[in-house]
């Protein structure tokens, strides 16, 4: 089916990111810088480490390794030996409900979602570890366990690229209200100790409950959070009287007038200051995405130097 450019995705065009997705990583103890963040920079807890053995401690070893209660009943020194996991399961999250079908530069905010899920998507599995997802749409919620092979990506992509082309200017945004809800108790059912958990939302909805399950995420698993917003909403263009609509209820609203102006940016702030309070409170890495760049380039420069060899 053909779509506009900008304002849906398709199943190609995701898959085609698969060349792009390079130039940033999710590798442990490196700081996220954004926006989001202000000055205290988040880091991710990175892979479990799994026991192997005991042995006896040689010259040079961590002496924070050694085990105490062995070394007391062996009378010599004995060390743990841990191996670092072989992979890491990553649960997407990825917003398309109608709140998301908005945007007046390059792209819908739905749009950047579903690229950015693409990019992590490919970007997780070339490096060796598992994906899975939970797309959040207007109507039901979508999931996929983490696997790693390229199948698995393409099926998450295909649910994306639905959901997404199923988002109308004239949809309602009254069944999807407490849909991100509904998919963050999802995941944190199904996200696996140290699990990573990237969550690609404006984070319309209920503030408390989506604080509340985020921190309960993050008590267990790494959260990055990927707030998706419209570049207007920041800085509102002079365009004089424009009509916005939210599907069922539209207004006119004078861009030129001091006080509107100042109205949407109060508005824009007072959500991004909720999402800045989510990741500084629980520690959580925050990235700014918006409808106004390419998606690809803004992770790189968020995530960039996170990569390593074989990464």
């Amino acid at each position: 089916m053909a779509t506009a450019p900008g304002v849906h995705v398709e199943l190609q065009e995701l898959v085609r990111l698969e060349a792009a997705a390079r130039g940033f990583g999710f590798r442990p103890r490196q700081p996220v810088g954004s926006v989001l963040s202000g000055r205290h920079g988040s880091r991710l807890r990175g892979r479990g480490l799994t026991f192997e053995e005991h042995r006896e401690y040689v010259p040079g070893d961590d002496v924070r390794s050694i085990d105490w209660r062995v070394t007391a009943r062996t009378r010599r020194t004995h060390v743990r030996v841990h191996s670092e996991e072989r992979d890491r399961p990553v649960l997407l999250v990825v917003d398309q409900r109608q709140t998301m079908f908005f945007g007046t530069r390059r792209t819908m905010k739905s749009v950047v979602a579903a690229e950015a899920a693409a990019l992590a998507a490919w970007r997780v599995v070339a490096s060796g570890d598992r994906v899975g997802a939970v797309v959040v749409g207007e109507e039901r919620i979508e999931t996929v366990r983490p696997r790693r092979s390229r199948a698995t990506v393409e099926r998450i992509l295909g649910l994306i690229a639905r959901e997404n082309q199923s988002l109308a200017a004239g949809g309602s945004t009254e069944s999807g209200e407490r849909r991100l809800i509904d998919a963050l108790r999802y995941a944190r059912a199904a996200a696996q100790t140290d699990s990573l958990v990237v969550v690609l939302s404006d984070f319309a909805g209920d503030p408390d409950e989506t604080r509340r399950l985020l921190g309960q995420l993050a008590a267990s698993n790494d959260v990055v959070l990927g707030f998706v917003y419209d570049t207007s909403a920041a800085n509102l263009p002079r365009a004089g009287r424009i009509v916005f609509t939210s599907g069922e209820l539209q207004a006119e609203i004078d861009t030129e007038g001091e006080s509107v102006r100042r109205s949407v940016h109060g508005d824009f702030e007072e959500r991004l200051e909720a999402v800045r309070h989510i990741a500084r409170r629980h520690g959580l890495p925050a990235l700014a995405l918006e409808t106004g760049e390419d998606v690809a380039t803004q992770l790189r420069h968020q995530l960039g130097g996170t990569v390593t060899r074989g990464r």
